[in-house]
């Protein structure tokens, strides 16, 4: 009986082994369809998020021919394009966003990593201003508590980069409703409201708010993949979040969350590749 138990456990781990190497180097496109009488004209976006300066194939060829495939109106990005190290490498992830740069219009929303190169500068020294100087000659000014309107589909897009404390481990901080007017200012109803905030725990705030549409990322699909339960461990390290990837509603507000691109801290995915996902966003109800 030992021996049985043994032998299931083995093959088990080598299973979940073969997953991770298999799932942690490819990304799969996944498909959305969002309708609204706000929107004016059909427009189609590619949502990327927590690449973590991965590149899939020789400077992001494979990622860059899928984009171009789904040929995009535009390119939004969740955040954590790169992963705030000292001293580490973010090439990758600059020239990805070069290269989409010269071809897309890219509406980019800063991630925590992002933020933290900002925030503290002596851990991360000079690391900011040489990723936000080589976005700027790309000719991509982050939206950092901005918003870009795109008139011809009456769509406005807007990132949110919250406050440090809103990341912190195991629990969920309260979040005022006061909180977004204050950072973002109060949308226009008129217009079809999507939302770039990083961190979806907070998708009721972002609801009341006004978001029609969320996008968002952080979670990473939750490291690993079970039948049922879905995403096991969030970045906060929560077990089994609610939120972990896929399409969510709260009233009549949709949250995309992206499982990203790539990891870090935990660096596999176990049944969870990474997800390229496009965007439809058309007129009507």
């Amino acid at each position: 009986m030992a021996e049985v138990i043994f032998a299931a456990v083995a093959a088990v781990i080598i299973i979940c082994l073969a997953a991770a190497v298999w799932d942690s180097n490819r990304f799969v496109t996944v498909p959305y369809e969002i309708r609204s009488d706000k929107i004016t004209k059909p427009c189609r976006l590619v949502l990327l998020s927590d690449l973590h300066n991965k590149s899939f194939g020789k400077e992001n060829e494979r990622l860059l021919l899928a984009i171009d495939e789904l040929s995009p109106d535009g390119i939004l990005v969740a955040g954590d394009m790169l992963t705030a190290e000292r001293g580490a490498d973010f090439g990758h992830a600059l020239s990805l966003m070069e290269k989409l740069a010269a071809k897309y219009r890219v509406y980019y929303g800063m991630g925590n990593h992002e933020y933290h190169l900002g925030l503290y500068p002596d851990d991360y020294p000079g690391m900011y201003e040489r990723y936000m100087s080589g976005l700027e000659r790309a000719g991509i000014k982050p939206l950092i508590n901005e918003t870009a309107y795109l008139s011809e589909y009456n769509i406005a897009v807007c990132g949110a980069q919250i406050d440090n404390a809103y990341y912190k481990h195991f629990r969920r901080r309260p979040m005022e409703t006061s909180y977004l007017p204050k950072l973002l200012g109060t949308p226009d109803r008129e217009m079809f409201q999507l939302l770039i905030a990083h961190n979806p725990v907070y998708f009721d705030v972002y609801a009341d708010w006004g978001a029609d549409l969320t996008v968002s990322g952080h979670v990473h699909g939750g490291i690993m993949r079970l039948p049922l339960l879905g995403g096991v461990l969030s970045p906060t390290l929560v077990l089994f979040p609610k939120y972990d990837g896929g399409m969510f509603t709260e009233n009549d507000s949709t949250m995309i969350l992206s499982r990203g691109l790539s990891s870090h801290t935990i660096p596999i995915r176990i049944f969870n590749p990474g997800e390229l996902i496009a965007i439809d966003l058309l007129p009507g109800k």
